[in-house]
């Protein structure tokens, strides 16, 4: 893995810069209603990949921006250019660059960069987690009642915005508060820094989540989807996710089976 994490770490690098290039000074498209697209973003998937073919060009491929290469190999590439490019479209300073390597359908390299900040957030499975370096650890909050929580919504929330707000309702009145701060992969990264204690979202995407998620289990949290079972597959990862500090799992995920919508 030594190789393919000096790749992953070249690429975080470079995408940092040229997307910081851009920051404050690029319009954007629409996807969806909700679902932005920039050319930072583009550019960003650009370079990512093009490092990937050139030192792994037997390797496989699943990027945001239509970016996919499915020949069967054991190696994937999971990547997000720019995750939270609404806050990037405008300005915010909170969307992270986040690129994964699975082999055989396990995360075994993860790595979140935020070109705002120069926070990078790295994992290798079995080897732990780090912020620029230095080790990190999930938090020891150990009960729901005193956590900091973080959620979002997706991108059809205007179609089940009761449901959602429900459960929305249900957490924030079993906490100390809830942030909605845009980026989920940035989300996991906080919380496996102890900056957040759980976070729960759905209609997620592989590429939204894969490489946080390793870099919050590696950092001692907890990581399954709505029913409490942990993700087999890529295709799995991000549709529905809950993610906590291990301690108060058991109780955001009681809180889930209560309210609507169900997975």
């Amino acid at each position: 893995m030594k190789q393919e994490r000096a790749v992953l770490i070249q690429c975080l690098q470079t995408a940092a810069r040229a997307v910081r290039k851009r920051f404050g000074k690029v319009g954007y498209q629409l996807k969806g209603k909700a679902n932005l697209v920039t050319q930072a973003d583009i550019a960003s998937q650009k370079i990512i990949l093009d490092l990937i073919r050139k030192h792994f060009p037997a390797h496989d491929y699943l990027a945001e921006e239509n970016g996919v290469k499915k020949t069967g190999s054991d190696y994937v590439w999971v990547i997000d250019p720019i995750d939270g490019t609404t806050n990037f479209a405008h300005t915010f300073p909170q969307s992270g660059i986040s690129i994964a390597l699975f082999y055989k359908n396990e995360p075994v390299l993860g790595g979140v960069t935020n070109p705002a900040t120069g926070e990078t957030f790295l994992a290798q499975k079995g080897k732990g987690a780090t912020l620029n370096g230095k080790k990190i650890h999930v938090s020891a909050t150990p009960k729901m009642e005193q956590s900091l929580l973080v959620t979002g919504f997706p991108y059809d929330r205007f179609t089940r915005l009761p449901a959602l707000l429900e459960r929305f309702g249900a957490f924030l009145n079993a906490c100390h508060d809830v942030r909605r701060l845009g980026s989920a992969a940035l989300d996991l990264c906080w919380l496996a820094a102890g900056r957040l204690d759980g976070y729960w979202e759905d209609n997620l995407n592989p590429w939204d989540v894969a490489a946080g998620v390793l870099v919050l289990q590696e950092a001692g949290g907890k990581v399954t989807d709505f029913s409490g079972k942990k993700y087999k597959k890529i295709a799995d990862y991000g549709k529905t996710l809950l993610a906590t500090n291990g301690k108060i799992h058991a109780q955001m995920l009681r809180v889930i089976r209560q309210t609507q919508p169900r997975p």
